[in-house]
């Protein structure tokens, strides 16, 4: 094993600032769909608004980025060892010494299952909140842009289950990455400082 750079300045900008940014959008949608009061209406709608386009803005640098170093291979699912780490964090990792059957490296981050989940939230979670936010935000303009076809109670229904579902993927992210560490923040600091032990 070796300690090496796994996370760029520029993975960890976006990983941090992405989470500030879904939570903020996670409290104030439920806000906005009527959860709780804390904000109000009109401001909580207006910091979705606010945040909606930043993570947009975040996640379109994200993207070329991605597609510039050739980081997006970091997504490229794979079926070997899948069935071991699934095993691995189901019954082995309540086990006493049981290792953990991937070994990281700095040209593989990412164990199949990681791989999944993140490509996941990639293609599927992240396209359904933009598209059908979008749709929610500029409701007044359907009918210039020839979507008159469509109905709010629909967009507003995936906007909410896109919305659970990030939320869904947000609790496992933080349960995976605080309490599978060995020791149990090592995941976190690897995210803080960048470096990682990894296999040479």
């Amino acid at each position: 094993m070796q300690t090496a750079l796994v996370f760029s300045r520029f993975e960890r900008f976006w990983h941090w600032t992405q989470a500030v940014l879904i939570i903020g959008l996670m409290i104030t949608g439920f806000e906005i769909h009527g959860t709780y009061r804390w904000l109000g209406f009109e401001q909580a709608s207006s910091l979705h608004k606010t945040m909606a386009w930043t993570l947009i803005v975040l996640w379109v640098f994200a993207i070329f980025w991605h597609l510039t170093t050739g980081q997006w291979r970091q997504y490229v699912p794979t079926g070997e060892n899948l069935l071991a780490v699934v095993r691995y964090y189901t019954v082995g990792i309540f086990q006493k010494d049981v290792p953990h059957p991937y070994k990281k490296t700095v040209r593989a981050k990412h164990n199949p299952l990681q791989r999944l989940a993140y490509l996941g939230f990639k293609l599927l979670i992240s396209p359904l909140i933009w598209l059908s936010g979008l749709l929610y935000m500029y409701y007044n303009d359907w009918p210039a842009l020839g979507l008159g076809g469509l109905q709010l109670g629909t967009v507003a229904f995936v906007h909410t289950v896109a919305a659970f579902a990030m939320l869904v993927f947000f609790i496992g992210h933080v349960y995976m990455a605080a309490f599978t560490g060995h020791p149990w923040y090592s995941y976190l600091k690897g995210m803080v400082t960048g470096y990682e032990e990894v296999e040479e």
